[in-house]
């Protein structure tokens, strides 16, 4: 099975001069330390992550994919993939939150003129705008009527992420007269956009995610950004490639859910806290039955670690390719992220499971908090099964079957 390639050396861009990866790492690290000093009071506090939000901004990582010469941080997807990690090995809902706005905030460079897509990132770097909304299919379609004016948009989406917070929504509305999908971008303070934070799910709860409710919201041309077309005459292989890059990032949140967890309980176990059952002698750092299963979970974690670096590569390798990029890498490099998916769901579900075990009845405590790993891996895995995804890998060893242009919920 053939997988794209990362060029020969690293892929820059000229307008892409920011304070460079390391910087960034270094505020990743520190932001996500912070997270991690209250996540447990906050997640089960439960409030709309407003503070959360003002944390991100001011350590600059909103506009982190922004170009330096449009007022952002300059870095490309590699680096914002790192930050996504980091943020999310401390918090799993802000790193899903921060990863969705890294999505549809770079969207407008898929779908539209490079001179609309520089226009609109430049006025979010400005205004520090954080996104939300989401571009997966629904059974209910959001419907966009052109008017005399431009266009309306009418319908409800029931569930999407950082809607509560964000300053932009970025959504999928099929046109009334031709059922083209197109990709959408509204202002939530339009009249005529409501928005509810009724989702209410046991996991992932600072994700800010929650219902959206368009009634004849005005649409300017300029705010429709392109086709969502999985027909091939319609979408280009770099169009295409807006799938594996946004999958990516739900690979990214899971690789860093499995690492915080194992990483606080690796400090749990040092601390000489009884495994498996409180009767048990304090003597977890040698327990045969501990070391295994932290063995096992570390071997899991790391080869889904590896995996992902691969397909890592590969999307970089792909945006680097630009309007060279061929249909059959495109399928090279979808097959190697959903890989990447499946591996990355596995190892966070088992982590935040196992760890549970080796605690025994002491996981229990709600103090603790270690429950919250648990909740919110398994949440973000029901939004984003990965059973097709297997089919879809196995279509395409078997028969050479391009994987659908699927974006990530």
């Amino acid at each position: 099975m053939g997988v794209a390639t990362a060029p020969s050396g690293p892929v820059s861009e000229s307008d892409r001069t920011g304070p460079g990866r390391a910087h960034w790492l270094r505020v990743a690290r520190e932001t996500a330390d912070d997270l991690a000093t209250d996540a447990v009071a906050r997640e089960q506090a439960g409030k709309t992550p407003f503070d959360e939000v003002s944390r991100l901004r001011e350590a600059g990582l909103l506009t982190l994919l922004i170009p330096a010469s449009l007022g952002g941080g300059g870095a490309d997807w590699p680096t914002a993939y790192a930050a996504v990690r980091e943020i999310a090995a401390a918090d799993g809902a802000i790193g899903q939150l921060l990863g969705c706005h890294y999505f549809l905030s770079w969207n407008a460079r898929f779908f539209t003129e490079p001179s609309l897509a520089a226009q609109i990132e430049r006025k979010s770097a400005t205004e520090q705008w954080c996104w939300g909304g989401g571009f997966a299919r629904q059974e209910l379609p959001l419907t966009l009527t052109r008017t005399v004016r431009g266009y309306v948009l009418d319908g409800r989406q029931s569930y999407a992420t950082g809607v509560l917070v964000a300053d932009r929504l970025a959504v999928r509305a099929k046109r009334a007269d031709t059922g083209e999908p197109l990709a959408v971008v509204v202002d939530p303070t339009h009249h005529g956009v409501r928005i509810d934070g009724d989702v209410d799910t046991f996991g992932q709860r600072l994700a800010a995610g929650g219902s959206v409710e368009f009634d004849a919201v005005p649409v300017a041309a300029h705010d429709v950004l392109g086709s969502l077309s999985a027909d091939e005459d319609v979408l280009s292989p770099l169009t295409a490639l807006t799938s594996p890059v946004g999958r990516l990032l739900s690979v990214q949140v899971l690789l860093g859910m499995a690492e915080g967890v194992l990483a606080e309980a690796r400090e749990y176990s040092r601390a000489g806290h009884p495994p498996w059952h409180p009767a048990r002698p304090v003597d977890s750092p040698q327990d045969p039955q501990v070391l295994t299963v932290y063995g096992e979970l570390t071997v899991l974690t790391r080869s889904a670690s590896a995996l992902t670096d691969q397909a890592l590569e590969a999307v970089h390798a792909g945006l680097a390719r630009g309007e060279d990029l061929t249909y059959d890498e495109y399928a090279d490099i979808s097959v190697l992220v959903a890989m990447a998916e499946a591996a990355a769901s596995r190892a966070a579900q088992e982590s935040t499971t196992r760890v549970l075990d080796i605690m025994g009845a002491l996981s229990a405590s709600s103090r603790l908090g270690f429950d919250r790993f648990w909740r919110n891996a398994r949440t973000h895995t029901l939004y984003e099964p990965v059973a097709h995804r297997l089919r879809d890998i196995g279509d395409y060893f078997l028969n050479d079957a391009h994987p659908p242009f699927v974006l990530p919920v």
